[in-house]
């Protein structure tokens, strides 16, 4: 019923395409104006909504980078209730900084992590403290002119047609893949053959030559306790909650781990109230087995730490994960084209 109702909404999606184009022409042509920078800029993000795995992308381009150059990450700061620029620090709240930015904050301690709507204005206040910024989910600010754009495609996406809204889930047009340097597939299965790499690699080049496209698949790492400790969730009984997008596939993974998950699911960055939290306990404490744990994502995690005493009775943890390439040659490659372009810009005359 949804489907249908999205295509018939499909002249509005004409609309919408043609005011995303003209948008993108105008800025093409300069006729608004395009900033950029004497520090260089990499840009992490997608033309679809949600789910592409800007975040572990992000964590892989800091953890490429940040022995070598000065870095900080600059985010939106999506679904946060403060306003203009912040600095995120490692107690800050997911309310007040979003809860990306402060995974990263956690993650990379020693480095620099700020939020700010407009992107111009917050690298002005980063850039002479630093030698390189990270911009996450900036690929359609076109007040910015990057140094470096990685664009990320989720791999379902190429198995329908890719239309913008109302009728698809894409924000912009594929032909904005053009600007990108590099072109990330992610969430590809393990097991993905040449054939339909190369079916998705010919349709990208359709409206991009030259960058490099890499694929990639999610590697899940060692599920961390409140503690901070590593665990075992092999045979357990899991209350799996989640507010992400694109949930599935994480279901899917656990299932050949647990022994058996109740899925509690909420939208993508929601808010947790006390009524949700009651809710996960109840199922916590409603689960006959003295084997069981609530086990969430890392970016829900921020979101739940609020409510930390509440967990006390409640066994809480949550399942990182990262980016794996499927070519060890396309990985070096990756690695090589940003670093060469960074250290490029920082060190020419």
């Amino acid at each position: 019923m949804i489907r249908l109702l999205r295509y018939l909404l499909f002249p509005f999606t004409i609309i919408y395409a043609l005011v995303v184009w003209i948008r993108n022409r105008l800025y093409d042509l300069k006729l608004l104006p395009s900033r950029s920078f004497d520090i260089p800029t990499v840009v992490i993000g997608n033309l679809a909504v949600g789910g592409t795995g800007k975040s572990p992308m992000t964590e892989l381009v800091v953890s490429s980078l940040k022995g070598h150059f000065k870095t900080a990450i600059l985010s939106r700061g999506y679904g946060r209730s403060s306003k203009g620029f912040y600095l995120v620090q490692t107690d800050s709240s997911a309310m007040d900084v979003g809860d990306e930015p402060l995974q990263f904050k956690n993650k990379f301690p020693a480095i620099t992590v700020a939020v700010c709507e407009d992107r111009c204005t917050g690298i002005e206040k980063l850039q002479s403290d630093h030698q390189l910024i990270i911009l996450d989910d900036a690929y359609q600010h076109r007040k910015l002119s990057p140094l470096f754009n990685i664009l990320l495609f989720d791999f379902l996406s190429f198995a329908s047609p890719m239309f913008v809204f109302p009728t698809g889930n894409f924000r912009d047009l594929l032909m904005e893949a053009k600007r990108a340097q590099i072109i990330a597939i992610t969430k590809c299965p393990i097991d993905l053959s040449t054939k339909e790499k190369k079916r998705i690699e010919n349709k990208i080049r359709y409206y991009n030559k030259e960058a490099l496209i890499v694929f990639s698949y999610i590697d899940y790492l060692e599920p961390i306790n409140s503690k901070g400790s590593l665990i075992d969730i092999k045979g357990k009984d899991i209350i799996l909650v989640t507010g992400i997008a694109k949930p599935k596939p994480l279901v899917y993974y656990l299932q050949n781990k647990a022994n058996s998950i109740q899925h509690i699911s909420f939208e993508d960055h929601h808010s947790f109230t006390e009524s949700d939290i009651n809710q996960i306990a109840k199922s916590y404490h409603n689960l006959a087995s003295s084997n069981k744990i609530v086990l969430t994502t890392e970016k829900d995690f921020q979101r739940l730490k609020p409510f930390k005493q509440q967990f006390t009775a409640i066994d809480l943890a949550y399942l990182p994960i990262g980016l794996q390439f499927h070519d060890p040659i396309q990985q070096e490659i990756f690695h090589k084209r940003l670093y060469d372009a960074v250290d490029q810009s920082v060190n020419q005359p």
